[in-house]
């Protein structure tokens, strides 16, 4: 399904040439509005965003199983010293990190905030941008499929787990209890993602036409749940409480998660001995965290907690940092001769 070209993938390509990505946009218009006009976006508000997006997460998902190619997994499986690497980064690695963080400036960030960043931290990683980059920056595109992949089907059980455990009561003001929590996960985004993935012999042809429509599909889903979160929020007193000093805080913390990361996923790459084309699928996959599933999850957790606007801010300006250090990577990658890049 994912085939490394000569040529960046168009949306890399419109990031290039300066044309400012339309998901993006749409977010800021979507914090915007929720941030003046709170009671059109709000879960149970006049457009009733709570069930339109419950109806757009399970789609997603279908369309997720969907676009998951069986031979492109088998094709990367051999690689397990990468794939140890790639699941350690994504689901030990960051939350330790989490963990020192909070342990040196936690005292000084929101709590809210601060368990926003733990969501952060066990999230699983991207599949579509870390596969394209890996392409792009001609790393192994099999294997970079299998880890991502992976990494999103360990997380749909990880993530909601470790939230349980960690974030609980504190982030929604109710006992999250662990069973509950993985039984509405698994309806939610397991049983239609494994649908689809069941049904791809039979429409993956049909699918395929329409790629382009479902990209657009699924970017719309996050913006409303971006929409909703936020408008839910800002109705709480979001920006009264907060104010421009959240946004601050929550961008100098992207940057101390997404830093330390790239260096130390390469580092370790190079530690293992690993080829170069291996190093960049541990880079570009170890190191990012998705917004796609994310957001929809973030819904199922948190959906009933008027902090969920904070919750996600940290995913969400992490995704657009991490989309432009690594398309720049990537391209650096790319024009490596035969020697290892440094």
């Amino acid at each position: 399904m994912f085939l490394p070209t000569s040529r960046p993938p168009r949306a890399a390509r419109a990031r290039q040439s300066g044309v400012i990505d339309w998901f993006l946009a749409a977010m800021i218009v979507a914090v915007a509005i929720a941030s003046f006009a709170p009671q059109w976006g709000r879960s149970e508000g006049p457009l009733h965003l709570g069930q339109v997006t419950d109806v757009g997460v399970f789609l997603l998902f279908f369309l997720h199983g969907m676009g998951l190619s069986t031979d492109s997994l088998k094709a990367g499986a051999t690689r397990w010293k990468l794939h140890l690497l790639v699941q350690g980064c994504t689901y030990v690695l960051f939350p330790l990190w989490w963990a020192v963080l909070a342990l040196l400036v936690g005292r000084w960030v929101p709590h809210d905030l601060l368990m926003g960043f733990f969501y952060l931290a066990v999230l699983p990683s991207t599949v579509s941008s870390s596969v394209a980059l890996t392409a792009v920056a001609r790393g192994h595109v099999a294997a970079a499929v299998l880890n991502a992949t992976l990494s999103t089907l360990l997380g749909v059980f990880l993530t909601p787990l470790l939230v349980s455990l960690v974030i609980g009561q504190s982030a929604t003001g109710a006992g999250m209890e662990v069973g509950p929590t993985m039984l509405k996960v698994a309806q939610m985004l397991l049983l239609p993602f494994v649908a689809g993935h069941l049904l791809r012999p039979v429409l993956g042809t049909f699918f395929a036409r329409i790629k382009r429509y479902t990209t657009v599909f699924d970017r719309g889903v996050i913006v409303l749940l971006v929409w909703s979160a936020f408008s839910d929020s800002v109705a709480d007193g979001l920006w009264s409480r907060h104010g421009v000093g959240l946004l601050l805080q929550a961008a100098v913390g992207v940057v101390l998660f997404l830093m330390p990361m790239l260096w130390v996923t390469r580092w370790l790459a190079r530690r293992q001995g690993l080829p170069v084309e291996d190093e960049i699928v541990a880079v570009f996959c170890g190191s990012k965290k998705t917004l796609a599933s994310g957001m929809p999850m973030a819904k199922l957790l948190f959906g009933g907690s008027a902090a969920m606007g904070v919750l996600v801010l940290p995913i969400m300006l992490y995704h657009q940092l991490q989309l432009f250090v690594c398309a720049v990577m990537a391209r650096r990658y790319a024009a490596r001769s035969t020697q290892r890049v440094v």
